[in-house]
């Protein structure tokens, strides 16, 4: 009777030895196609999906209204082998948005996609550059506004300068300040001389930027202090590229 029950333990025990031994082996590196979480030895079946490099940042943005040049992505095995990428982007760079870029590459084994997050936005070089006004600000008498006036940066990254700001009597002079938060704009109140030299004209103003970057409208505040032809009140301005 001892010698049976040995016999059987021993045999129930080369069972489980062999059930475990049959577990243990497998793929164990986690960056494989054929990763066996069960594996406890590596039996050298790992087999790879390409890898691929995305060429400049993989989290980029842009500012809107320009143009979009995809750095593009390169991939390949595992033994060097270079593979073929293709890609599908949804970039609107004449749009604001968030936008991705996806890179796939096939091999025997797979394939592997990583994604470029692209983010076309309102900032200070959406501003810049030379610019046509239309407004309803009552010319000499009220806010005399240039009608071609140019944006340069200011002292930092939020801030921008309308130069040739007033139409004068001879020419365009002046400059406003102003602040920007995204696509809102915000005219530092201040004062310049009015055409002629007999008053001042004194102006704030706020406003936004379109989503396509091509057009921004401020509406300001103004007084003009020139005696018997000045006045006072809001109007808006529209600036187009």
């Amino acid at each position: 009777m001892k010698k049976t029950n040995f016999y059987s333990m021993l045999a129930l025990f080369a069972v489980i030895m062999f059930s475990a031994s049959c577990k243990k082996k497998g793929c164990t590196d986690i960056g494989a196609a054929n990763y066996n979480e069960e594996a406890k030895k590596d039996d050298g079946s790992c087999v790879y999906t390409p890898v691929i490099s995305i060429v400049g940042a993989a989290d980029t943005t842009i500012s809107v209204a320009t143009t979009w040049t995809d750095p593009y992505a390169t991939a390949a095995n595992i033994d060097g082998a270079v593979v073929l990428v293709t890609d599908v982007s949804d970039v609107d760079a004449s749009q604001v948005g968030d936008y991705t870029v996806s890179y796939s590459a096939t091999n025997d084994n797979g394939t592997t996609t990583v994604t470029r997050m692209v983010h076309v936005v309102v900032n200070q070089d959406t501003w810049l550059g030379d610019w046509n006004v239309s407004d309803n600000c009552g010319g000499g008498t009220g806010l005399a506004l240039n009608g071609s006036p140019n944006v340069i940066a200011g002292g930092n990254a939020e801030q921008i300068l309308i130069t040739d700001f007033f139409s004068g009597i001879t020419g365009s002079y002046g400059t406003a300040i102003c602040q920007l938060d995204g696509e809102l704009i915000t005219v530092a109140e201040a004062s310049d001389g009015a055409p002629g030299g007999l008053g001042d004209i004194i102006y704030s103003g706020f406003g936004s930027m379109n989503s396509d970057g091509l057009s921004f409208t401020i509406t300001f505040t103004w007084q003009n202090t020139t005696p018997l032809t000045g006045g006072s009140g809001t109007c808006q301005a529209t600036y187009s590229k």
